[in-house]
């Protein structure tokens, strides 16, 4: 396997000294690796460093929520600033990881020599020791593009915009989002809960207006996912459709007890936002 594909790779990172060794390993074949850091106060940076990819870090003013409270400003900073070797970047979080297939998946399609500008491909979440083959809500991620082709909106959870045609892979990576336990799990979601509620009250407070049949019939597809987010935000009893969705639509049963507690986990999630977003707007 030729060990430069013409692919640079950023990792996010905030304390990740026990992930981001895997991840690295899993990175052996690329030559131009970035760990883009909010300040960890662990070993992430000379972890990273002992692995030969290229530290870059970022403060904020509000420390304490995850990226500063604007994820799609932080990345989209990242992608302004660091001197990328390649056109081409893979993005990866710390408790993720890339198998062999995925990389000769991205050499053919970037040796297609297409007009893509961005690549999707399928994230294997494990909880429980298993793949949640079924409960997961959205399993397709862009993480493959372009320089010059994607930006970031939303407060968490980002929308990636592609300027230009999108195409999928056959292969997948891995995704380990219970590693650090589920005491870890709960307080990142908590943290996160904010952030989306202060979305919802951002878009209102902006003037978003709620057009239900913008939700299908949009032509512009970025205010058309800004309606569906809408739409999604104004049902009621939302974490008992977000239950319902992944448990029965999903079949998320099908994943056993790790598929019931995952969907209960995810519905919890969404109340957090519910309560909090009620709050503020008390």
């Amino acid at each position: 396997m030729n060990p430069q594909i013409g692919i640079s790779v950023i990792v996010y990172t905030k304390n990740e000294q026990q992930d981001l060794p895997g991840c690295l390993q899993s990175l052996s074949w690329c030559d131009d690796i970035h760990i883009y850091d909010s300040m960890s106060t662990d070993n992430t940076v000379q972890i990273a460093q002992s692995h030969g990819a290229t530290v870059t870090q970022r403060s904020y003013p509000d420390n304490t929520l995850p990226f500063g409270g604007d994820e799609s400003a932080h990345r989209n900073w990242a992608l302004q600033h660091i001197p990328f070797k390649h056109s081409w970047i893979f993005h990866l979080d710390a408790d993720e990881r890339v198998p062999p297939e995925l990389v000769v998946s991205m050499q053919h399609a970037l040796a297609s020599q297409d007009t893509k500008q961005a690549y999707r491909m399928r994230r294997c979440d494990y909880f429980m020791g298993q793949w949640l083959k079924h409960v997961t809500p959205s399993p397709f991620h862009i993480r493959l593009f372009k320089s010059g082709h994607v930006r970031y909106e939303r407060l968490i959870n980002p929308v990636t915009l592609i300027d230009g045609e999108v195409g999928d892979l056959d292969a997948y990576f891995d995704h380990f989002p219970f590693s650090k336990g589920m005491h870890h799990w709960i307080e990142k979601h908590n943290k996160y809960s904010d952030s989306e509620a202060n979305q919802i009250i951002q878009n209102r407070n902006n003037g978003l207006r709620f057009d239900l049949k913008k939700v299908f019939f949009e032509p512009d597809i970025n205010k058309r996912r800004a309606q569906q987010k809408e739409f999604y935000y104004r049902l009621p009893l939302r974490p008992l459709v977000m239950f319902i969705a992944l448990y029965v639509v999903k079949r998320g049963f099908l994943d056993g007890k790790a598929g019931l507690r995952y969907a209960l986990l995810r519905a919890m999630y969404e109340f957090m936002i519910v309560i909090k977003t009620q709050d503020n707007v008390k």
